[in-house]
C-alpha cells in the first residue's frame, strides 16, 4: 500500500517476472540470441532513473529476496502477478516459466499469483499441458507472447485457427485474462509479430475473456486505441508505458496516456512495473505526482484524479483477479465493471 497526501492506494503489479537468463541456462548453439534477448532487456533498464540501474550479472538472474524486497518492502506493491516467458529456444529451462513462477507464489501466498502460458503450435501436447499447469497452479490468466521463436517458426497470430483451439480450451478450464504481449520487441524478435492487430478479431469471437494488451501495442498507440475504444473486453497494459516513457521520455509519455485516457478510460488500464527491467517504487511514486502537462498542446486531453490513479494502480486489475480490497482502500465505483463507452464521457466516440 502506498499513502500520499493523505490517500492510500492499493497497488496490484499485474506485469512483474522471476527470470533466469544466467549464461549457465544458454542453450548450446543459441548463446548469440540468449545473450542478445537479455543485453536488450538490460537496455530498456536505462530508461529508468540512473540510481535504479543494475549491473548487467545482476540483471541476468536476480534473486527471490530482490524480488520480494523490490516489489513489497520497498516498492509499494500489494500484490504482484507473475507473467511467464518461455523462450525455450534459447533457455534450457525456460526464461521464466508457469514453475518457477509458481514456486515463488506458493512460498507467498497473498503476495504473488502465477499466470501459465499457452502456444498453438504446440499442437495436442500443449493442450495437455495447459490443463496440467491449471490444475497444478491455479492461474485466471495466460500470458501469450506471439512472436516468440519456435522451430522456423517466428511467430503465430491469435487469428490463427490453433490459436483459437487453445483460446476456448483455456476458457474451458476457467482462464478469462489473456495477457498478450503487443508492443516493443526485443532483438531478435520481429517487430511485426507484435502487431495488435489480431487482438481486435479475438477479442469480438471471445467476448467472456479480457484481453489485456500489454504495452498498449507501443509503438502502435493509435492503432491499440481504436480497436480497444470499441472492444469492451479489451484492456491497455502500462507495463513500458510507464516504467520506459515517464522518465526518459516525459512529453511522449504524457501523449500516449493522453490518447489512452481519451479512447480507453481510466476503467480499462492495468499498472505493470515490468519487473526485474524496472522496479515498481519510483514508478508508482511518480505515477502518482504525475500531471497532464498544461499547455496547449495537450489541452484537449483528459485529465487523471486520485481515484483514476487508484483504479489504474491496482483496483482494475483486483476486479480482473478476483483479488479481494480492504475496505478504506476502495473508491465507490472500483467494483462497476468497466464498459464498453467507458471513455466516452472524456470525449471518446458514441
Amino acid at each position: 500500500m502506498y499513502e500520499k497526501d493523505g490517500n492510500k492506494y492499493f497497488v496490484v503489479d499485474s506485469h512483474m517476472h522471476y527470470w533466469d537468463a544466467s549464461p549457465a541456462n544458454w542453450v548450446p548453439g543459441q548463446e548469440q540470441y540468449a545473450k542478445g534477448w537479455i543485453e536488450c532487456f538490460h537496455a530498456y533498464m536505462g530508461l529508468g532513473p540512473p540510481e535504479t540501474h543494475w549491473p548487467l550479472e545482476k540483471f541476468q538472474k536476480y534473486s527471490e529476496d530482490d524480488l520480494m524486497s523490490d516489489l513489497f518492502e520497498k516498492g509499494h506493491v500489494d500484490v504482484g502477478i507473475c507473467q511467464p516467458t518461455y523462450l525455450k529456444q534459447w533457455y534450457t529451462d525456460g526464461f521464466n516459466t508457469t514453475e518457477r513462477d509458481g514456486a515463488l507464489a506458493e512460498k507467498h501466498p497473498g503476495q504473488l499469483r502465477t499466470n501459465t502460458r499457452f502456444d498453438p503450435r504446440d499442437g495436442e501436447a500443449g493442450l495437455e499441458q495447459l490443463a496440467a499447469d491449471v490444475e497444478r497452479w491455479h492461474p485466471v490468466g495466460v500470458k501469450l507472447y506471439t512472436a516468440e521463436w519456435k522451430g522456423e517458426s517466428r511467430g503465430w497470430k491469435l487469428t490463427d485457427p490453433e490459436a483459437y483451439t487453445y483460446l476456448a480450451r483455456a476458457q474451458e478450464l476457467g482462464i478469462k485474462n489473456i495477457h498478450v504481449h503487443k508492443g516493443p520487441t526485443i532483438w531478435p524478435l520481429d517487430k511485426d509479430a507484435f502487431d495488435v492487430a489480431d487482438v481486435d478479431h479475438a477479442a469480438t469471437d471471445f467476448p467472456e475473456l479480457n484481453f489485456i494488451v500489454e504495452h498498449v501495442g507501443l509503438p502502435r498507440i493509435e492503432d491499440f486505441c481504436f480497436m480497444a475504444t470499441q472492444e469492451p473486453n479489451v484492456y491497455a497494459g502500462l507495463a513500458v508505458v510507464i516504467g520506459g516513457l515517464m522518465h526518459a521520455r516525459p512529453r511522449f509519455f504524457a501523449k500516449v496516456m493522453g490518447e489512452l485516457l481519451f479512447w480507453v478510460g481510466e476503467d480499462k488500464m492495468t499498472f505493470g512495473s515490468d519487473y526485474g527491467i524496472w522496479e515498481p517504487k519510483w514508478q508508482v511514486e511518480g505515477f502518482v505526482d504525475w500531471e497532464m502537462p498544461d499547455s496547449e498542446e495537450f489541452s484537449d486531453y483528459p485529465r487523471l484524479d486520485v481515484d483514476g490513479k487508484k483504479k489504474i494502480l491496482g483496483l482494475n486489475a483486483a476486479r480482473l483477479y478476483d483479488i479481494e480490497v480492504p475496505a478504506d482502500l476502495q473508491i465507490a465505483d472500483a467494483s462497476a465493471p468497466a464498459a464498453q463507452d467507458a471513455a466516452v464521457g472524456v470525449g471518446g466516440p458514441t
